[in-house]
């Protein structure tokens, strides 16, 4: 029976940790969503002052419902976390609340009882009336211990009472914090509802000419599959060299042959390399964003129009619009193993390697480091190119296994 109760306890303690800590996570998440939102904010006022195309306000309008979304999706989350939190604290008060009840009645009964026998007289001849000294001493240790009773059962109540009242206030934190977060949900679904209607003003306005703006966004697909595959031929190159670099290098024997007769999608890892890749990998969730400032205008993966539902963009990287001049940073350190050029952008692609992990940043206009070099976190690697026509300055982050492409928006900090 011990057991069991044990048992109920422990997983009741770890299910209230587990909570604490998921509930850290989502408020650092609203901090992070809420931070985009207010630098989406201030960088739109600041491209406002620009011409913008239909399809750049519809992509502007479509980043700000998304960032809208997510902060509703966190809150929602906060508040299910705080309904458990406050249902069971109401049941610990109630809880509290009998027993308090029952000390209160135990200790009334215990004061009546010494009131009865109040009397200094009738405690004298209590002892008095003992038949030996052996029972006149265990009278007098029993009727010192009924007092020392009494006194424990006072500073009981008074403990289960200063108990009950931090309980109490607890929970009337947890319900107001409860209010404020329901309130600004309604608030965000009021601005997400007005957001849609907007979307919707603007997708209609470009129905006439769906065809062209169709073929727009396709061709901006076919020259982004086309970047894809200049990047992963440059990863592929990198590789080859990496591995040949390791081959020529101080390394084991064992790693020597291993590098010579490696695949040409797999980097050959050396002590040194697989401690950074482990590194690398211990940090997945807790990389820096590549941009100081900034909000995630394009997620990764399949992206659908909203004006034409047969129109996909599949982004193997993800896109974050930062303000004009922005120094890119490496997430992570270490060493630079290639600079690119990207032929019909005119803009420079950074390659950094982790171990058997690449991360890529391109669409920059300038570059501050030099191939081979060993880089740190939140290095610059250069200036973020700014879109001369739309005034956007957007950078854009890819992240590999090797060769397999890998999610950005699950490394980075959300």
């Amino acid at each position: 029976m011990l057991k069991k109760i044990l048992t109920i306890l422990l997983i009741g303690c770890t299910a209230v940790a587990s909570a604490q800590d998921q509930k850290k996570i989502l408020e650092q998440r609203k901090a992070q969503i809420e931070k985009e939102i207010r630098e989406f904010r201030n960088l739109l006022s600041q491209e406002n002052k620009k011409e913008k195309s239909v399809l750049t306000q519809i992509a502007d309008n479509q980043a700000k419902i998304k960032l809208s979304e997510k902060l509703i999706n966190n809150t929602q989350k906060q508040t299910r976390i705080l309904t458990d939190e406050i249902y069971l604290n109401q049941l610990k008060i109630n809880k509290l609340g009998r027993e308090l009840k029952v000390l209160k009645d135990d200790y009334s009964q215990t004061l009546v009882k010494a009131y009865k026998n109040r009397s200094q007289q009738s405690r004298i001849m209590f002892i008095l009336s003992s038949d030996n000294f052996l029972q006149a001493y265990k009278r007098m240790q029993y009727m010192k211990q009924y007092a020392s009773y009494r006194k424990i059962q006072a500073e009981e109540i008074r403990a289960t009472k200063t108990e009950l009242e931090g309980l109490q206030d607890k929970l009337n934190i947890q319900k107001k914090e409860k209010e404020k977060l329901l309130a600004e949900n309604l608030k965000v679904k009021k601005e997400l509802e007005e957001e849609k209607k907007e979307q919707e003003k603007l997708v209609k306005a470009i129905q006439k000419d769906k065809k062209r703006y169709t073929a727009d966004i396709k061709k901006k697909q076919s020259e982004a599959k086309d970047i894809e595959r200049k990047i992963d031929k440059i990863i592929r190159d990198a590789i080859a060299a990496a591995n040949k670099k390791a081959a020529a290098s101080g390394a084991t024997t064992a790693s020597k042959s291993s590098a010579a007769t490696a695949a040409p999608n797999k980097i050959v890892l050396t002590k040194e390399g697989k401690i950074i890749a482990d590194n690398f990998k211990a940090n997945k969730g807790k990389l820096p964003w590549p941009v100081e400032k900034g909000y995630m205008s394009m997620g990764y993966g399949l992206q659908r129009s909203p004006f034409a539902s047969t129109v996909e963009v599949d982004h193997s990287w993800i896109e974050i619009t930062t303000e004009k001049g922005a120094a890119v940073r490496s997430i992570f350190s270490g060493e630079v193993i290639d600079i690119q050029l990207i032929q019909g952008t005119g803009t420079k692609a950074v390659f950094v390697q982790h171990g058997d992990y690449i991360s890529i940043y391109f669409n920059l206009s300038s570059t501050s480091v030099n191939i081979g070099e060993k880089v740190s976190v939140k290095q610059n690697l250069g200036i973020v190119h700014t879109n001369p026509v739309t005034g956007k300055t957007v950078v854009k982050l890819m992240i590999t296994h090797n060769t397999s492409r890998l999610n950005p928006e699950q490394w980075i900090i959300k």
